[in-house]
């Protein structure tokens, strides 16, 4: 019969009702509640004759003691895909660095100093040098700790001359290609910081109020097309809202809608006439308190070459512009337009031709050009309280009021932004998106949605600025002529500077006279006739820039490998603008706290990880987890979106290892007097269920391989809680404990799980040790059977055979699996044990498969009794006639689909459950005896010695 089942290869079963095999079932708890070592009523005689589990290792440890432990088996460490890769066979060489420059350095630096405000530029560069070196160190020191593998001897810091050099060098190469440019621009500046900042570095605070004003811009010359509706007798404005009073004085422009509807109204309360788009006509009257009567309606168009007078600044005439950048969800269709505050609205002034004057400095205050009234007033403060004075004295105020909406803050400073142009260096991004957005299609990116967003990001950045207005980074290797500020740059004098950096870094730029760091021959080329007619730049790159050119210092005389990855904080553009294209990138989110707020230490709930694996000052409010436990909730996270962390989710974790832990116990506590090497039984030898667990065993290392592959650690931190719970402890450990403690030490019974327990300690070791290296290392110093091993990570990856693999075995199992929940289900809160289980099934395939593990009709000691876990299990095709009448008879259904479905058969069964006539064993605890007091005929053959002939 067992050559019939072998024979079917493609073989698939599945219980039409009742539970898949290895669901938590009562099983669980009858086995264990049966057995010597947990029994205090277990006879003192034959207590020495059962082979109890027995391990030094611990369940769990107390928290004070987890970090200590970890310490003891740390060596050299890695991270989760290091680590994978190392034991796969691949050579692995992670070179770690820290991007040391930026304002935040800077600006943390400079906190620290008393009278900072004062220091000279090298000063300021060297106290935020010696601010990065000590947090490197700090930093290191706990990268090591936390479990990460690395070289931690050849680390790069961005402040490193060579690394600066290589830099310059990529700037070089860009510059020639045509990619940076200089030009003057609006862009988003840090007035807390005086300095121009990328969108990455800027957060939104949906929050912020800002005073909102509705104005009048008094129409000088009507729109042509509007001549006969504008007849002059009452006056006429375009109405415009802003958010930004502010930026009026700057005002060149008011922009319309094309295609969009526009009226002319006239006002109820006034009657005067406003123009505004037709769609926005009633919200704006009831936000003014007024009614409007629409006198005419036209199309955006009609009001070309029309002109109106600027509100505070007399004499000033602008003109009515089309602009694809009007909307109609709010305000009233017509957009006042500063070219030097708006994107959009520099986008307009350069195709007319407009003037783009910024009337604000670097420190967010009016310049003198702004006029008497405004000069040295901050534009964010009593700057736009003096605007709106002027506004409300010139009769152009119409309303004011609050609005709160989502505005651009400094991430750092906490602070609003502006708007503000002025000459800054850039990345030509629209010159290369076709090219990067080819490029990045080639790229394995991780997650796949992270592709759509870098290719929209890319689609819709026209420009990056490169330049800050700091002293903390690497220069821009610019000079400038002092009396009309045309830029020096080309090939010759980028090339002086990077020799110089490259001996004794960019500090030379601040500490060199310009006649050291600039050639004659530079200048004589450049059309020039002095070197000090010629200042340097002011200006340093943007941190990102750095972070995207180290590449070419840690590659450096290395070939970019296919293996070559990257991994980065969602989705840096900038950085991939100017890296080489890495094979595999994995964009990962951020960490929030426990409640998704984000963390902030001006708020108070930023989580350090030292304090997480060490514990705080008071262990009782932040105790020790352990380096292991911060590991498993990166690993457990999806961290391809925003992540939580905080007791909770913790504990939580440190609670989901323990569970771990008590696997492993049981696996290594059993693992007592046996050696694989020697003592292993092969799987054509083994009891069915071993080799069933053998072949899951082997499934389950190859989807936690691919799981590895894809970056998809949560899903490798699932798959082995559902192994370990569910196949391991609820089902495998439940069955096979009679067997292990049982049976005679040396019997090939006991040897067959034993060979299992062994395997599937290595694969599930392994399957985790780069997720918990420290569990790991702790593991493997605990197998009685391997003394003086190189440990984990250097012994390789998972070693599941593909032999192990066979298609069908798992049908007969589960067949068996379906038939025991029936039976568990028919005696529910009962011992198993105390019932005798008689199984009829119909002559056919799934008989023939209950026949391989039972040859006979009735037996307390085969492999389908031990799934059953009853006193004695009876196989036949027909109800026995002596079954008891009222016995209560529970069915169910079986659907066989042979060869992917080819072949169909369905199979029923019955299951009785009848109280057993057998004592209790005293020394195995099941009902098998024909005597309390004396041991069943196994385990008197087993005390006899005879256990194994």
């Amino acid at each position: 019969m067992l050559g019939a089942w072998r024979a079917a290869p493609g073989l698939r079963l599945r219980a039409r009702f009742g539970a898949a095999c290895g669901r938590p079932r009562s099983a669980a708890s009858e086995a264990d509640s049966r057995q010597p070592a947990e029994d205090s009523r277990q006879d003192s005689q034959y207590r020495d004759t059962v082979l109890l589990p027995h391990s030094r290792f611990p369940a769990q440890l107390p928290g004070r003691l987890q970090p200590d432990a970890e310490l003891e088996t740390q060596q050299i460490l890695k991270d989760i895909t290091n680590r994978f890769h190392m034991m796969r066979g691949y050579k692995v060489h992670y070179v770690p660095g820290w991007d040391c420059h930026g304002l935040p350095i800077e600006l943390k630096a400079l906190s620290e100093v008393k009278g900072a405000e004062k220091l000279s530029p090298v000063e300021i560069r060297q106290k935020a040098r010696e601010f990065a070196e000590r947090a490197i160190e700090k930093q290191k020191a706990s990268f090591i700790r936390w479990g990460i593998m690395a070289d931690w001897a050849n680390c790069y810091r961005t402040f490193d001359p060579k690394y600066e050099a290589n830099q310059l060098r990529i700037f070089h190469k860009m510059y020639d290609k045509g990619f940076i440019y200089q030009d003057y621009k609006p862009v988003f500046w840090s007035p807390s910081a005086k300095t121009a900042l990328a969108e990455a570095e800027l957060e939104y605070n949906e929050q912020h109020v800002s005073r909102s004003v509705y104005v009048k811009f008094p129409l000088l010359k009507s729109p042509p097309k509007l001549a006969s509706v504008i007849d002059g007798s009452s006056p006429t404005s375009v109405l415009v809202w802003t958010t930004q009073p502010w930026t009026v004085p700057a005002n060149q422009a008011v922009c319309y809608m094309p295609d969009s509807e526009y009226s002319v109204v006239k006002c109820a309360t006034t009657g005067e006439h406003f123009i505004l788009a037709a769609d926005r006509v009633e919200s704006t009257a009831a936000v003014l308190d007024t009614q409007f009567e629409v006198v005419s309606t036209c199309k955006g168009v009609d009001l070309a070459d029309g002109s109106y007078a600027h509100p505070t600044i007399p004499g000033r005439v602008s003109p009515l512009l089309p602009a694809n950048h009007v909307t109609m969800t709010k305000g009233t269709g017509l957009v006042h337009t500063a070219p030097a505050h708006g994107m959009e609205d520099y986008s307009v002034a350069s195709h007319h031709q407009l003037p783009t004057d910024c009337l604000v400095d670097e420190s967010g205050y009016f310049t003198e050009a702004a006029g008497p009234e405004l000069k040295n007033k901050n534009v964010l403060e009593e700057g736009n309280e003096a605007v709106i004075r002027m506004l409300q004295a010139a009769g152009s105020l119409l309303k004011e009021e609050k609005y709160v909406h989502s505005y651009p803050y400094d991430w750092r400073a906490k602070k609003p932004m502006i708007i503000r142009a002025s000459k800054q260096w850039f990345v030509n991004t629209a010159n290369v998106k076709a090219a990067a957005q080819e490029a990045l299609k080639k790229v394995k990116i991780i997650p796949g949605s992270a592709m759509s967003r870098m290719l929209e990001m890319l689609d819709r950045r026209t420009f990056w600025c490169i330049s800050r207005q700091r002293c903390w980074g690497v220069p821009i290797p610019v000079f400038y002529q002092k009396d009309t500020g045309e830029s020096l740059i080309n090939s010759e004098t980028i090339t002086d500077v990077i020799k110089i950096v490259e001996q004794q870094g960019t500090d030379a730029w601040w500490t060199l006279p310009v006649e050291q760091l600039l050639s004659k021959g530079a200048v004589a080329k450049a059309g020039g006739r002095d070197v000090l007619d010629y200042v340097k730049g002011q200006d340093v790159l943007d941190i990102w820039f750095d972070s995207g050119t180290s590449w070419a210092h840690v590659l450096e005389g290395r070939p970019v490998t296919r293996n070559a990855n990257a991994v980065t904080g969602e989705c840096q553009i900038e950085s991939f603008l100017v890296s080489e294209n890495p094979w595999t990138l994995v964009v990962h989110g951020f960490t929030l706290g426990e409640k998704g707020e984000k963390m902030s230490k001006s708020i108070g709930n930023v989580v350090d990880p030292d304090v997480v694996i060490n514990g705080g000052e008071d262990h009782t409010k932040d105790p020790p987890y352990g380096a292991d436990v911060l590991r498993w909730w990166v690993a457990e996270s999806n961290v391809f979106t925003e992540v939580l962390i905080g007791p909770v989710v913790l504990n939580a974790a440190r609670d989901d290892i323990n569970k771990l832990r008590n696997t492993l116990r049981f696996m290594l506590g059993n693992m007592a007097g046996f050696n694989p090497e020697t003592d292993s039984i092969p799987p054509s030898e083994m009891y069915i269920v071993d080799q069933y667990m053998l072949h899951l065993l082997q499934n389950y290392g190859s989807k936690v391989t691919e799981a590895y592959k894809e970056y998809d650690y949560s899903k490798v931190v699932r798959l082995l809680q559902v192994f370990c719970s569910r196949n391991l402890s609820s089902f495998y450990f439940s069955i096979i404990k009679d067997r292990l403690y049982c049976e005679e030490e040396k019997d090939p019974k006991r040897r067959s799980c034993q060979t299992v327990l062994a395997e599937a300690l290595d694969v599930v070791v392994r399957s985790f040790a780069p997720i918990l290296p420290h569990l790991a290392e702790e593991v493997f110093q605990h197998l009685p059977y391997k003394k003086d091993s190189e440990g984990v990570f250097r012994t390789g990856w998972i070693n599941a055979s593909s032999g192990w693999k066979k298609p069908g075995i798992e049908e007969a199992i589960e067949g068996a699996c379906a038939m025991r929940d029936s039976f568990l289900g028919s005696i529910s809160g009962k011992n198993a044990l105390e019932y005798e289980v008689i199984i009829v099934i119909e002559p056919g395939l799934l008989f023939e498969l209950m026949e391989a593990l039972q040859a006979e009709e009735s037996s307390r000691v085969s492999q389908l009794n031990e799934i059953m876990m009853a006193s004695q299990t009876t196989l036949v095709n027909e109800i026995p006639k002596e079954t008891p009448a009222d016995a209560n008879i529970v069915r169910g259904n079986f659907l066989i689909n042979l060869e992917g479905g080819d072949i169909r058969e369905e199979s029923s069964y019955k299951v009785i459950a009848l109280p057993t006539a057998k004592a209790k064993c005293p020394r195995c605890r099941r009902y098998t005896s024909d005597s309390s007091s004396t041991p069943c005929p196994r385990c008197l053959k087993v005390i006899a010695g005879k256990g194994s002939t």
